[in-house]
């Protein structure tokens, strides 16, 4: 009977410890999302995750790094994704108002696990004439712990996050955002 019971005891064992370990796993890597929104919150500029990925365009690659200097306004989007199409006339109209400003400031598009040709058609449709990059592998993504669409980050001339939006954006969040990586 030990025998019979004893294969079990194992197995729940085996069980418990593979759990454990998972939820240990979980709470370590939660993403940096968690301690970036922590930080941005309590008004600290930590700096901006990067990572080069290809143009959406087909022109080369291109990584934050290359937009030092400027206001960058990264936005997390997808074809596949209403809430992006809600704030996509947002993104538009705040983009051109940045082209007729005196501010070194640029949205940033990253299409989000998203078919590049579709990711495309989605600028086009929308007249979203800013640079936007591909993340089909989620490269970027995961620095920021993004995993819901639309996410915005804001990051200042030198390369830190300002602020975070993680949902459909507002002018006002926008405007708010430009002032404060101006500072």
């Amino acid at each position: 009977m030990d025998a019979v019971k004893r294969p079990g005891v194992i197995v729940i064992a085996v069980l418990g410890a593979l759990l454990a370990g998972l939820l240990v796993y979980g709470v370590s890597h939660q993403g940096s999302s968690h301690s970036l929104d922590r930080e941005v919150a309590e008004g600290e500029r930590p700096a901006a995750p990067d990572h080069a990925l290809p143009d959406l365009f087909g022109d080369g690659t291109r990584s934050l790094a290359s937009y030092r200097g400027k206001v960058v306004f990264l936005n997390f989007f997808a074809s596949w994704c209403q809430p992006c199409e809600e704030e996509a006339p947002t993104l538009r109209s705040f983009q051109q108002a940045l082209t007729r400003t005196d501010a070194d400031a640029t949205i940033l598009g990253v299409a989000f696990q998203n078919y590049a040709p579709n990711a495309r058609r989605f600028l086009r449709e929308h007249h979203l004439t800013y640079p936007s990059l591909d993340d089909a592998k989620l490269k970027l993504a995961s620095l920021y712990g993004t995993v819901a669409l639309p996410e915005t980050f804001v990051i200042d001339p030198q390369g830190r996050l300002v602020a975070i939006s993680r949902g459909v954006v507002t002018r006002k969040f926008l405007d708010d955002s430009l002032k404060r990586a101006l500072r």
